[in-house]
C-alpha cells in the first residue's frame, strides 16, 4: 500500500474574495475537478486510476485573490502537474470570464502539499 505522501490527491483552490454562495462554490469546484480529471487521463492515466481506486481524495482550499491563484497555477505547471483554471460563464453571480477556482491534480500528495501548505481550508 502507498504511503500517505504518495497517495494521489486533487486540490481545488477557490477565490475567497469573490464571496461565492455555497452552491456557486460547489459548481465551480466541480468544473475544476472534472476538467482536471479529464486532462489527467490523457497524460497520467495510471495515476488517475490509482487516485480513483484510493477514493479520489479532493481538498478545497481558499486563495485570497486572483494573484494567488495565478501564482499557484504557474508553480504547479512548472512542477509538471495537471492544472485547470475555471473561468465563469457569467450566468449567475459573477461577471463572465472571472477566474474562480484552480484545480491541481490528481498528483502525489507530497507534490501538492509542497505548493499549497500555507493555504487554509475554504
Amino acid at each position: 500500500m502507498a504511503s500517505m505522501v504518495d497517495e494521489p490527491t486533487m486540490v481545488l483552490v477557490a477565490r475567497h474574495d469573490l464571496k461565492m454562495s455555497a452552491g456557486k462554490l460547489a459548481v465551480q469546484c466541480s468544473h475544476a475537478a472534472v476538467s482536471c480529471t479529464l486532462n489527467a487521463r490523457k497524460s497520467h492515466a495510471r495515476l488517475v486510476e490509482r487516485w480513483r481506486n484510493a477514493g479520489a481524495r479532493k481538498v478545497c482550499l481558499r486563495a485570497e485573490d486572483l494573484a494567488t491563484l495565478q501564482r499557484l497555477a504557474g508553480q504547479a505547471q512548472v512542477a509538471g502537474l495537471v492544472t485547470y483554471l475555471v473561468k465563469d460563464a457569467g450566468h449567475t453571480e459573477i461577471p463572465p470570464g472571472t477566474v474562480t477556482v484552480l484545480g491541481i491534480g490528481p498528483a502525489p500528495r507530497r507534490a501538492i502539499d509542497a505548493l499549497v501548505s500555507e493555504l487554509k481550508p475554504y
